[in-house]
């Protein structure tokens, strides 16, 4: 028996928030594999084609990871040829990263798949229902980061 105080796992809407995450994670790791792309590398090139010139340390905060890691991949995206960056930063220590040709194709290619998993996860609500859900999940949202 649950006690008051405790998670009850069905009926806890933070479990079921970590549940809807993982399965979308998962389409979305799915539908990118045949690009040769993962969830990060796709959310950094998505970034970087919304905000191009991004530092690293911007798109690690956009993509959830750390800078490191982000640094990791941008070497990779590099030899990929889809990205590039200065050999030595114009201003103090910031690299901005742009996209390059090749990048951009990639990028509307993957966005195009994770559009079609967003648009599976979604079709059985109502236009209202897509609405109600962003503004009760942008709500939760902001009051963890307040709190």
């Amino acid at each position: 028996m649950v006690q008051s105080d405790e998670i009850d796992l069905p009926t806890s809407l933070g479990y079921l928030l970590k549940e809807a995450a993982t399965a979308l994670r998962v389409a979305m790791e799915d539908a990118l594999r045949p690009l040769e792309l993962t969830v990060t590398a796709y959310s950094c090139l998505e970034i970087l084609a919304q905000r191009p010139g991004s530092s690293n340390s911007d798109l690690a905060r956009g993509a959830f990871v750390t800078r490191q890691s982000m640094n990791v991949l941008l070497q990779t995206l590099e030899r990929e040829g889809l990205v590039t960056r200065p050999a030595t930063a114009a201003e103090g220590r910031v690299l901005p990263v742009t996209l390059t040709d090749a990048g951009l194709r990639r990028r509307e290619q993957a966005s195009a798949v994770v559009k079609a998993v967003e648009d599976r996860m979604l079709a059985e609500l109502s236009a209202a229902e897509r609405a109600q859900a962003f503004d009760v999940l942008t709500r939760m949202t902001r009051a963890l980061r307040e709190g």
